[in-house]
């Protein structure tokens, strides 16, 4: 392969991992990729996999199948006989319907920053998203392979990569780390409980978060079947398959949504049984994981993102969130099915609008607070068989790549962080690109040692305990990082418990 030097770092875009998953591929698990006899020129990225839903600016449309890319970011090459630099492999972000692997620039963190970090080769990828990545149906489910989580089998497909190819690249192959952030946490989190993935990688990073979102095969199959009936494809199995691969990627593309929403057929991550055996709580409750270091955490203000992307999608004129649509949305996140009857009234009750300053505000906490306060109940899960390191992102003055909109403030929003690992991000083609000032600079050097270094040894102290504590529930000991300006701090589980008001949402039974 024949890469490029950038800031010091050898790069490597677009190496082919996997075949394309096209035609008679297309829905099943990932094919070796066909040898190349010529040096592969690696010096631009590959395809991103087909989408539609965008998420505002998150992402890049794309209908191309053909996109089982990874890329190496690595700051030296051919060590010898040594055991190699730690390896970072960054699973993208995008409710697994959208995102790519393009907008992540690893060369900051294969340095380690500026700070004591580790040196490190990173790998970014692409994967199968959507209803191309993560589908259940009997006709497909039947044929004798590995079914519905296409997606999370292409990422086992870049483990196993990695494990026969890092050390060409200076890394060393039995010191991997897996992480991602928002479904890029999820998916880490199925590769943690799938044993697929056992002996693949030896720790794990949840940016965004502990919490766990997981589809079960029986709501999976339903919406495989009826996605079917909606393309026409009727009759026995073999010729439901048949018709489904038949399909183009425009025609499935209509069905799985918009660019504003989903559609009624599309999944996350399916609880198939085998590569994904069970839920992430079942799994974390029981101890029945691949046990190994985990850090993970959520930003201060992860429901504002899904506000934003609301504003934007309002116009023209875009408009900002009103005491009504406060009430109206309060009152269908917070109803049955997946809330008892009487939970939005007792949500409504407990965060009243007056207490905020606007509706955006008020809506934003009780959308938070009941993602930290999972996030917090399954470290404390964690806990109790490996080390968990944990952390809240509570700088809230970050650049944002959104467009202004009127009244919108982004705070720490979800998604917010990721800057502070890769240089530069900004979503997809629509997004605005910002630098960070000089203070936020400091915080970023100090994220990617903790980062490297996680990926290191296990712990984003590298040794220690010092600045980030080791979880723990003892009261009255400080387990938590603050990631602020001007300085990292400490807090307790308590504290943080308090902050977003955890005794309430625990209450509710979902």
């Amino acid at each position: 392969m024949r890469g490029f030097v950038k800031n010091g770092v050898n790069t490597f875009l677009g190496i082919p991992y996997a075949a394309p998953p096209v035609g008679a591929l297309r829905w099943r698990p990932p094919q070796p990729h066909a040898r190349w006899r010529r040096p592969l020129n690696a010096t631009a990225y590959g395809r991103t996999c087909p989408q539609i839903t965008t998420l505002g600016v998150f992402a890049n449309p794309s209908d191309t199948e053909n996109c089982l890319y990874l890329n190496v970011f690595t700051p030296r090459l051919g060590r010898g006989g040594g055991r190699g630099l730690p390896v970072l492999v960054w699973i993208h972000g995008g409710a697994n319907v959208d995102g790519e692997s393009n907008d992540y620039d690893g060369s900051k963190l294969a340095t380690g920053g500026k700070y004591g970090g580790s040196d490190t080769v990173v790998v970014t990828l692409n994967y199968r998203l959507g209803l191309l990545g993560f589908l259940a149906n009997p006709a497909l489910d039947s044929e004798g392979h590995n079914f519905g989580d296409y997606g999370i089998m292409d990422q086992q497909a870049v483990l196993r990569w990695v494990k026969r190819n890092i050390a060409a690249f200076g890394g060393d192959p039995r010191n991997v780390t897996l992480g991602g952030q928002s479904a890029g946490a999820v998916d880490t989190e199925a590769n943690v409980i799938s044993p697929l993935s056992a002996g693949l990688f030896r720790h794990a990073i949840a940016e965004s978060a502990f919490y766990s979102i997981s589809t079960p095969l029986s709501t999976a199959l339903s919406r495989g079947e009826a996605f079917a009936q909606a393309a026409g494809c009727s009759g026995a199995s073999a010729a439901v398959a048949a018709c489904l691969r038949g399909l183009s990627v425009a025609q499935i593309l209509q069905l799985q949504g918009t660019a504003n929403t989903n559609g009624p057929y599309v999944s996350n991550a399916i609880v198939d049984g085998t590569v994904i055996p069970m839920t992430p709580p079942q799994a974390f409750s029981s101890g029945r994981y691949n046990h190994m270091p985990m850090m993970g955490g959520t930003v201060q203000d992860e429901g504002d993102f899904g506000i934003g992307i609301t504003e934007y999608f309002s116009g023209p004129p875009r408009q900002p969130m009103t005491a009504a649509d406060y009430t109206t949305d309060v009152t269908n996140a917070y109803s049955p099915p997946r809330y008892p009857a009487g939970t939005a009234a007792q949500v409504l009750a407990q965060y009243p609008l007056a207490n905020y300053p606007t509706a955006q505000l008020a809506y934003d906490a009780v959308t938070t607070a009941p993602t930290a306060c999972t996030d917090l109940q399954n470290a404390g899960l964690l806990a109790t068989r490996v080390p968990v390191y944990a952390y809240t992102f509570d700088y809230q003055h970050a650049p944002y790549y959104f467009p202004t909109m009127p009244g919108f403030v982004p705070l720490a929003a979800h998604t917010i962080d990721i800057q502070f690992l890769f240089p530069g991000y900004h979503g997809g083609i629509l997004g605005v690109r910002h630098s960070l000032n000089a203070q936020e600079t400091r915080l970023s050097n100090e994220l990617v040692a903790a980062w490297t270094n996680f990926a290191l040894t296990g712990n984003p102290n590298r040794t220690g305990k010092s600045p980030w504590p080791r979880f723990t529930q003892t009261p009255g000991r400080p387990s938590v990082l603050s990631e602020n300006i001007p300085r990292l701090s400490r807090q307790t589980t308590a504290q943080v418990s308090a902050k977003y008001d955890c005794a309430f949402w625990n209450s509710l039974t979902s």
